[in-house]
């Protein structure tokens, strides 16, 4: 079921649609920013039922959602996590990362919760790429860390930018969120658009016996909040 404030937004889609004056084709907007939501739908998952909303955008023209548990619009103190895509991760079940796990655990999180949301952006790889972030598991297979790997590809250890993430919180009236991470600098850098991070919460998940090295790295070279259990091989 999608909330009444959701199909309110849908109502005006056709509004704001014909009140473009490039009628969404971002491809020639000459604007420095221009976000719009484009579709809202109903979206049960095997980790809740959900609303997942689509926007568009001049800034980076990639297919970036939300999805949304409850009524959020307007709304304060909103648990959610900024989650980057990993198709290694998310879709194939690569054991490299923690990337899977974490989307899973947090979805399961907002729907316990009753009301969140989670911003799925299209950077992978820290923004590097998918086809890159290949090059560098061939780099970190030879003895690099995830840190290093980037650097030696030419990239910044992490290419990911917030802005866009910002403008979808700011489009849906989101007041303040509470946020799902271990990275400290997500937090720097969404208050830098102006978004109130009222709290941090921590995300960590079970390692394994291939992911250990990119935890710690994620530690030691990006700064993430980890726990010494977090980096400890479990049964």
């Amino acid at each position: 079921m999608i909330e009444s404030s959701y199909k309110e937004i849908m109502n005006r889609l056709d509004e704001e649609y014909h009140g473009c004056r490039f009628k969404w084709d971002c491809e020639n907007c000459d604007e420095t920013l221009c976000l719009r939501i484009i579709a809202i739908a109903d979206f049960p998952t095997k980790n809740g039922h959900f609303t997942v909303i689509g926007f568009l955008n001049n800034k980076d023209r990639r297919d970036h959602i939300v999805v949304a548990k409850g009524d959020v619009v307007q709304g304060e103190s909103i648990l959610t996590r900024l989650h980057s895509s990993c198709v290694t991760g998310d879709v194939l079940g690569s054991l490299r990362c923690d990337c899977g796990p974490q989307l899973r655990k947090s979805l399961q999180m907002i729907e316990k919760e009753g009301r969140g949301l989670l911003l799925y952006m299209q950077q992978e790889g820290r923004g590097i790429g998918l086809t890159n972030k290949i090059r560098a598991y061939m780099l970190q297979d030879a003895g690099s860390d995830t840190y290093e790997a980037n650097i030696d590809l030419g990239f910044k250890p992490d290419e990911r930018q917030y802005e866009l993430a910002a403008a979808m919180l700011s489009k849906l009236n989101v007041k303040s969120i509470r946020l799902l991470t271990n990275n400290l600098e997500k937090i720097r850098e969404l208050e830098r658009y102006g978004v109130i991070v009222e709290e941090r919460l921590p995300l960590e998940t079970r390692p394994n016996r291939y992911n250990r090295r990119y935890l710690q790295a994620k530690k030691e070279r990006f700064g993430h909040l980890l726990s010494l259990e977090a980096l400890s091989e479990k049964p």
